[in-house]
């Protein structure tokens, strides 16, 4: 009884800026989920991380997808998206997803407490409008 979730079908969104460290969070804590990221995208089979951003409106449909069949199978009762999900519009894809599915929702943001540097090769101006953009609902 003590490990069972009071809650089933649940969406888990780990949300923050490039760097922070939502996958890493993702994957070591949320033990009970399935992790999506459109970061999985540009690894390559060897393990490389190739982001090309021309390519980035492709690999979030790409990920949306993954998401939308998981929850359609309900292959995991827990169902995690770690990506940026700096605006409502960002967010709302997936929490629309949830509503139609049957999912609770829930919403994490990792801060970059750690002091590293993205290493997806974000530029300084692209976080600082990022930053500006990262909606919190409370």
């Amino acid at each position: 009884m003590m490990n069972e979730h009071i809650f089933k079908n649940n969406l888990i969104l780990v949300r923050g800026l490039p760097g922070s460290g939502k996958t890493s969070f993702a994957l070591n804590f949320l033990m009970n989920g399935i992790v999506f990221s459109t970061d999985d995208f540009f690894m390559q089979e060897d393990g490389e991380y190739n982001f090309d951003a021309s390519k980035l409106g492709k690999a979030h449909k790409w990920n949306e997808e993954r998401v939308e069949r998981a929850m359609k199978n309900k292959i995991r009762s827990d169902i995690v998206v770690a990506n940026t999900l700096t605006t409502e519009k960002e967010i709302s894809v997936y929490t629309d997803m949830a509503e139609k599915y049957g999912y609770n929702v829930f919403s994490i943001i990792v801060e970059n407490r750690h002091g590293k540097e993205n290493i997806h090769g974000v530029s300084e101006e692209t976080m600082k409008k990022m930053r500006e953009r990262f909606v919190i609902k409370l």
